[in-house]
This record gives structure tokens, C-alpha cells and sequence, in this order.
């Protein structure tokens, strides 16, 4: 079953520093702990990665999934949908950026995830939290240690 999960936290970065970290998904690998590879599958007519394939530790295991990202509300907001997987059917999600007005940004991360092998449902929500949580701990510690280019 589909769910979707929201998660906010306020990170000390500008809207722009922030897409800046999340748009360069070649340098996940060196802050996203459970990312171990990111392969660029295809660019769109500015030069961004619009197919992205990943492999990172999940459930104690290797996965592989490959996203496709819509840059149509850009800078403010990067979203994805899943166009393929091997232990997920849909790995949907959305960054929402918006400065709270003192150089910080309030992210919105929204997910839903459907995993193709059935789990408890409290399984399921503990992994998508612990997917949310760690995902935007990593982001923040990543934006408020690199400089702005």
C-alpha cells in the first residue's frame, strides 16, 4: 500500500545553495551515507540530470533504482519519479525550498515509496522515516558545511 510521508526541517542555507547541494547528485556518494553510486543516464537541454540511476544500501542489502527529474519548478522545488527498480515499484518524491527570510531554508521532503515485496506496515513506516530523517540530516550537514559556489 502507498502512503505519502512529509518532513520539514529548516536548514542554514539559501533556497539556491540548497537546490545547488541536491542538483549535484554526482557528489552524493561523498555525504549521502547510503548511496553508494550515481550514475548520470541522461541530461536534459540545459545540461541537467534528468534520468539518474542509484545504488545504495537499503533493508540490509544492495538496490538499484533509477529516478526521472522534473526541473518545471525550479529552484524551488526538484522532484522525481521512479522509472525503475529492483525491490521498489515506486520511489516518488519531491524537495520543496522556501527561505525563511534569515539566509535558512524550510525543506519539505515528501515520499511515497511502494515497496514490491510486502512488509508489516510499521516496517514500511520505520524505514520511510528512517529514509526521511537521515536524508534531510544528511542534506543539512552537507549545505551548512560547503561553501556557496
Amino acid at each position: 500500500m502507498e502512503e505519502q510521508v512529509t518532513e520539514h526541517m529548516v536548514i542554514g542555507g539559501t533556497p539556491a545553495h540548497c537546490y545547488e547541494v541536491l542538483t549535484s547528485f554526482e557528489l552524493y556518494p561523498e555525504w549521502a551515507a547510503d548511496i553508494k553510486s550515481v550514475t548520470i543516464d541522461e541530461r536534459d537541454a540545459e545540461g541537467r540530470a534528468r534520468i539518474v540511476t542509484f545504488r545504495a544500501a537499503a533493508f540490509g542489502r544492495s538496490t538499484s533504482y533509477t529516478l526521472h527529474y522534473d526541473y518545471s519548478r525550479a529552484p524551488a522545488e526538484l522532484s522525481w519519479v521512479q522509472v525503475a527498480g529492483d525491490i521498489t515499484r515506486r520511489l516518488d518524491g519531491s524537495y520543496e525550498m522556501e527561505a525563511t527570510g534569515d539566509g535558512a531554508t524550510e525543506i519539505t521532503y515528501r515520499l511515497v515509496v511502494d515497496l514490491k515485496v510486502p512488509l508489516p506496515g510499521f516496517v514500511k513506516r520505520r524505514a520511510e522515516w528512517r529514509i526521511m530523517g537521515t536524508a534531510l540530516g544528511e542534506l543539512k550537514a552537507r549545505v551548512e558545511s560547503t561553501p556557496v559556489t
